[in-house]
């Protein structure tokens, strides 16, 4: 128990087990996360998170082999499958084994799957409304999941400023408690973002409060620097690992890694187009909901180019 006026955790970050990189090619050659779910823990802590969940893709592999400790809890983050193979993400909180395979069963139907998380009263949230990393996107995709799940991340710790913002305005207008996490797929984003329950005093009463939208996001949203140190963090734990577990890789999969090492000084330009594409992406589609939906709000966009880090709270 807690003596502090607020409980913390990051309720988006990922381990090694979230399976493959969710990119053309490289999904063949490294992982999203190489980080141990062990190490997440002792980083989260570290940090000031009173407790600890692990929100790895369509996973809870990871979140339960910590699943022992007093102040942890098991989560995922669910691929929901739309019409056409389009794609949202959930962040789930506080499940069990039998309800991860109900989850997994249900992904492909939205309307089975949002009523089964109110029954159960799973605390879920849509997370990163507004990026481009889910692929394309239609209006009817976000009206779908708009006031079906209790939370939608409005700070995430690798998203863009604006994404944030807009994040939080699409919550507002629909009744969705905000929440925060860092999205980190490496240690060194862990807790960069988390989500605060004040007054909580327990894991119970942080869980409770969660479940009744009495959340308070906290830290910096994404920049430029911070995704190309990301994704330059994971194409290096990518290289270590093969070294270190050559037989574990397939001899093709070695070959392709060492003929991208040329390549690796570009990743600043690769993460460039990233981020400029994920900033059109964002105005684009909130411009074209705030439309459809009736609300003349123009979208927020970056006061500076690609650094847009903000502080939103108390955790750097």
């Amino acid at each position: 128990m807690t003596t502090c006026g607020m409980m913390r955790a990051d309720l988006h970050v990922h381990s090694r087990h979230s399976g493959p990189a969710d990119l053309p090619v490289l999904r063949h050659l490294g992982r999203e996360c190489y980080s141990e779910p062990q190490e997440v823990y002792e980083r989260a802590k570290e940090r000031g998170m009173d407790l600890v969940t692990l929100t790895d893709h369509d996973s809870i592999e990871g979140a339960l082999t910590i699943a022992d400790r007093p102040d942890t809890f098991v989560s995922e983050e669910v691929t929901l499958v739309l019409p056409e193979g389009r794609q949202l993400h959930l962040g789930v909180f506080d499940i069990t084994e039998a309800q991860h395979a109900r989850i997994g069963a249900l992904r492909f139907d939205p309307e089975a799957l949002f009523a089964f998380l109110a029954e159960a009263r799973i605390p879920a949230a849509l997370n990163h409304p507004f990026s481009a990393l889910t692929g394309h996107r239609e209006l009817v995709d976000l009206q779908c999941a708009l006031g079906r799940v209790p939370l939608v991340e409005a700070l995430n710790a690798s998203m863009p400023v604006a994404h944030n913002e807009n994040a939080r305005r699409l919550g507002r207008g629909s009744e969705m408690a905000p929440i925060g996490g860092s999205d980190s797929h490496t240690l060194a984003g862990v807790a960069r973002a988390c989500t605060g329950v004040p007054g909580a005093r327990s894991r119970e009463e942080f869980l409770d409060g969660l479940r009744r939208g009495f959340t308070v996001p906290e830290g910096r949203s994404g920049t430029y620097a911070r995704l190309t140190m990301e994704v330059t963090r994971i194409f290096a734990a990518g290289y270590k690992e093969a070294l270190a577990h050559p037989a574990g890789h397939k001899p093709a999969v070695l070959a392709a890694l060492l003929a991208l090492l040329p390549f690796v000084p570009l990743i600043p330009l690769f993460t460039a187009a990233i981020y400029a594409h994920e900033l059109r992406f964002g105005a684009r589609w909130f411009g074209r909901f705030a439309d459809a939906s009736g609300r003349r709000t123009r979208p927020v966009l970056p006061p500076s180019g690609l650094g847009d880090g903000r502080v939103l709270g108390s955790v750097g």
